[in-house]
């Protein structure tokens, strides 16, 4: 037998990865993305597709056609894709904080208070953590603006558990859901709280450079109980808060959710506002889009501030579709406006790419399941056995289909051209080489 007959056959002896609690309406498959998956000869990309079941496996594949005023229309093709089917989202749901921080900031309407105003975050609770100052910014403060920035550049879990406490949980649900995002639950910080603690958030306050206070946010309680549901079976076994295996399937019903397919759309209607309901759209500026634009884009390495390690965090650290382990760079041309997520043993990328050389772009997204034990908090998960080579197989599937699509118009994609940042090769301070993410 061989060695990949082996691996595999144990993988499909496992207890599908949690399939209790898993049983939905017949996932959505459309014929093209089918074909185009099922082309692929790659041994380990056809048992994924093939036992999408057990990956707990979804796609969505959208199609963007420019008509002759270079107006988008979108077509969605997908593979196994269902909205009910729960998936542990992780980081990914640093994306809707990120627009909901920006938005609250411009609702606030005070003078002097913006996304790169100095902040000072306090305590109110022995379970939260303040913070004054922050090295890794250029004035030496936090701001929402460099929360962001770490947020979408490596993924940084302290700027999400700071940009929830600053919109706080109740106002979280309650705008997501106004805007029509009804698959999503965004209750708890990346900080091993309890339920109830993260309900509440910390006090807040935004200062001038001479320390004035500009605005002050007090701590905020959610006094909307969550209703959980019915339980979210995920595992065989998890590893408790001491250590300890706790032989049954964890339950997620109480962790963060969001659907693929919202999370898809809130990456349209940050990109391309005007082409969804003005329901959908979130309440930002000019400047706010275009800084998204940069920071969904940019690579580590060519940011100062903070002043990652370019051979730690390459170029597609956080670019799971392009993600090769032998080739740390996007083709020429290329961007990638995206939010990744991974934890539990669960991957997720929702990306837009745009070629400006080829002329090309599209929307991808997908999110996979690997854990070969069943046991969750355990550490073994197959993220670069298996996850990431199959992310940076369908990207390519999907890249290369696009290069060859045909078109009746070319996009002009001027307005995701962005000046980036020039890495300063005089700047002798160390790099950062750890992150928590």
């Amino acid at each position: 037998m061989s060695l990949f007959s082996y691996r595999f056959g144990v993988l499909m002896c496992i207890s599908l990865m949690g399939m209790p609690g898993y049983i939905h309406a017949q996932p959505r498959t459309d014929r093209l993305l089918r074909q185009l998956l099922f082309n692929n000869v790659d041994s380990l990309f056809h048992h994924v597709i093939t036992h999408a079941d057990t990956y707990r496996l979804q796609i969505l594949y959208v199609q963007i056609n420019r008509d002759a005023h270079n107006r988008p229309h979108f077509h969605t093709y997908a593979y196994h894709a269902d909205p009910d089917a729960y998936f542990y989202p992780a980081s990914t749901v640093k994306l809707p904080l990120a627009c909901l921080a920006l938005e609250k900031l411009n609702e606030l309407h005070i003078p002097g208070v913006d996304k790169y105003t100095r902040m000072q975050i306090d305590s109110a609770y022995p379970w939260q953590i303040p913070e004054w100052t922050d090295s890794t910014s250029e004035n030496g403060y936090p701001s929402i603006a460099h929360f962001i920035k770490k947020a979408l550049l490596v993924s940084d879990n302290d700027a999400y558990n700071r940009l929830y406490q600053f919109v706080g949980q109740q106002a979280i649900q309650e705008k997501l859901h106004a805007r029509g995002y009804r698959h999503v639950q965004i209750i708890r910080q990346f900080m091993g709280l309890t339920a109830e603690q993260n309900r509440y958030t910390n006090p807040i306050r935004f200062i001038d450079a001479d320390g004035h206070v500009l605005y002050r946010q007090p701590a905020l309680y959610n006094p909307v109980p969550v209703s959980s549901g019915p339980p979210i079976w995920v595992g065989n076994a998890y590893m408790d808060r001491e250590g300890k295996r706790v032989d049954h399937p964890m339950d997620f019903s109480m962790q963060n959710r969001i659907s693929l397919q919202d999370l898809l759309y809130m990456l349209r209607a940050i990109l391309f506002p005007q082409s969804v309901p003005e329901k959908a759209r979130f309440h930002l500026t000019a400047d706010d889009y275009h800084f998204l634009y940069q920071y969904l884009s940019q690579f580590p390495g060519e940011t100062n501030y903070p002043r990652y390690d370019a051979d730690v965090f390459y170029d597609t650290y956080v670019k799971f579709f392009f993600r090769d382990s032998s080739h740390h760079h996007l083709p020429p041309g290329v961007r990638v406006f995206n939010k990744v997520g991974w934890a539990y043993g669960f991957l997720t990328d929702a990306s837009y790419v745009a070629d400006f050389e080829h002329h090309v772009e599209y929307m991808l997204a997908a999110t996979l399941y690997v854990n070969r034990d069943g046991i969750l908090n355990d550490d073994q998960y197959e993220y670069e056995e298996i996850g990431t080579p199959f992310f940076y197989r369908l990207g390519q599937i999907i890249y290369q289909y696009e290069l060859h699509r045909k078109r009746k118009h070319a996009p002009d994609l001027s307005r995701f051209q962005i000046p980036y940042e020039q890495r300063d090769t005089t700047d002798t301070r160390p790099t950062i080489k750890q992150v928590d993410n």
